[in-house]
């Protein structure tokens, strides 16, 4: 079965055709990183003007990369929520034109689902019940997964993602956009213990997060410091400590309460070394499997969301006929719902 997965939840452009859920044939992906870096983040109407340039030449390479056609496309998925509501309507609109010119099934995917299944994609698969930390520059959650598209969310940010922390502190040192990997690389070289950032108190539930604090005490550190590049890296690998003793904090009681069999890594800050360095820790200590995916994946891509597509049509018993497909919606905050309440 071949399916073809788009996304445009954000700045990226992405198309890909997968092979059962799980054989990546093609995976291509359009940065929009030049538009937005001169703004420092990105812009919402630039975007989406760009996402309608660049789709119909991404989907023709990814088809073209494939070596498959349009006609032998089986399914089509596309993310209507959560992300940017222009971009999402730009997807979205092209998705019910492909489908209604190839004749085939339209499926609508959530963003987080798509990252959790970009660890489905490849020979081993997790074994259920999976614990997913989401990881991104919208979304710090943490999701149990008992088997395929049962999602209970058990723990989120109260307020701002690990990964728009990441990026707004690497802004205000003046490092590059997106900020995070510039971040990463500079926290390399860095002393993490000259500035410690100890865990938040959270009231409420002990699974939450919350990056705020730890945000405004990275900026307050840097406005007192003295700008030195030795400095900048002692602060940037002090605040990627920080954040990550949170992000892992919580994921060894919830191994344990919960009986998973796997931990899984995704999202775009999955990309971040420490994080992935201290998961492959945490999960030789307890000895549970870990799975992360490839650098490639993390980000926001069409594969992840052909392979979540895939999952979705098997479960569901069927994706949208053309009269339905035509009524599909995205939303900008929507949220992520078992697949048999939608079925």
């Amino acid at each position: 079965m071949f399916i073809l997965g788009i996304d445009t939840s954000c700045d990226d452009t992405s198309c890909a055709v997968v092979r059962d859920g799980r054989q990546v044939l093609s995976n291509i992906v359009s940065s929009q990183t030049k538009l937005h870096e001169k703004f420092g983040g990105v812009v919402p109407e630039i975007a989406s003007r760009r996402h309608l340039e660049v789709l119909i030449p991404a989907c023709s390479e990814a088809l073209e990369q494939a070596g498959v056609t349009l006609k032998q496309i089986d399914l089509i998925a596309v993310t209507n929520g959560p992300g940017l509501l222009g971009s999402l309507l730009v997807g979205v609109g092209f998705a019910k034109g492909m489908a209604h010119a190839a004749q085939v099934p339209l499926i609508d995917v959530h963003h987080i689902a798509g990252h959790i299944y970009a660890n489905f994609l490849g020979e081993e698969l997790p074994e259920f019940p999976v614990l997913n930390l989401v990881v991104s520059g919208g979304h710090s959650e943490l999701i149990l997964m008992e088997a395929h598209g049962h999602f209970t969310l058990l723990g989120e940010t109260r307020d701002d993602a690990a990964g728009e922390v990441f990026d707004k502190v690497a802004r205000e040192m003046g490092l590059g956009f997106p900020g995070g990997p510039y971040l990463d690389r500079l926290a390399e070289t860095g002393d993490p213990g000259k500035i410690p950032f100890p865990l938040p108190k959270i009231r409420g539930s002990k699974y939450d997060y919350s990056f705020s604090g730890i945000k405004t005490r990275a900026l307050l550190e840097f406005e007192a410091g003295d700008k030195s590049e030795g400095f900048k890296a002692d602060l940037a690998a002090g605040f990627r400590k920080g954040v990550v003793n949170q992000l892992l904090n919580p994921v060894e009681e919830l191994l344990k309460e919960t009986g998973a069999r796997s931990f899984a890594l995704s999202g775009g800050a999955a990309a971040n070394a420490l994080l992935r360095r201290k998961s492959r820790e945490l999960a030789t200590r307890l000895g549970i499997p870990l799975f992360i995916p490839p650098m490639e994946l993390c980000t926001d891509n069409g594969a992840m969301i052909a392979a979540a597509g895939y999952y979705k049509y098997k479960l569901t018993g069927g994706g949208w006929s053309e009269t339905e497909s035509s009524m599909m919606e995205c939303s900008a905050g929507l949220e992520l719902r078992s697949w048999e309440e939608t079925a």
